[in-house]
């Protein structure tokens, strides 16, 4: 056999080969990848199925002090039209002002009463967390730890201090 006619004859049978095993015989581009989360997308609160116990820390703030925050470090608030441990933020409310839920006892971080945290059943039968009797809540609009865009909305919105009442 002449050494001219092998290559090609080599080639032709590693085509066969690879077409016999599904392999495209033109490259095909990959999927691209999925879009990256952004940090505020990763870290935004919602109102969804809380998968464990919640956890209420407390943060400072320069201006405003203590205050507390979620599992996630982001602000917590109430909502003074809110009665003793009883949401009323509902609907549209509840697109602005996730609340903040839990799956069993919410626990306390250092400088939390955990004497204070406690749980309110929520119309749509998730738990969402008290403190003090206030039913808690993020602000959409908060984008990462240590945002309190939030504060003073309406006049109605506050963060939470330790001792649970509305830092105005």
């Amino acid at each position: 056999m002449n050494s001219r006619l092998s290559i090609p004859m080599v080639l032709i049978m590693l085509a066969v080969v690879a077409a016999a095993c599904g392999t495209p015989a033109t490259p095909t581009a990959a999927p691209p990848p999925p879009a990256p989360a952004t940090q505020a997308a990763a870290q935004a609160p919602v109102a969804a199925a809380a998968s464990g116990p919640a956890n209420v820390a407390m943060a400072k703030n320069a201006q405003l002090g203590s205050l507390l925050v979620g599992d996630n470090g982001m602000t917590l608030y109430l909502y003074t039209k809110d009665t003793p441990n009883t949401s009323t933020c509902y609907g549209k409310c509840l697109a602005a002002w996730p609340a903040f839920l839990t799956a069993g006892s919410p626990v306390a971080g250092d400088g939390v009463d955990a004497s204070k945290l406690g749980t309110t059943t929520r119309t749509d039968g998730s738990t969402q967390v008290t403190y003090n009797g206030w039913p808690l809540y993020y602000f959409a609009k908060d984008k990462q730890p240590g945002d309190t865009t939030g504060q003073g909305v309406g006049s109605v919105w506050y963060l939470v201090s330790p001792k649970g009442d509305a830092i105005k």
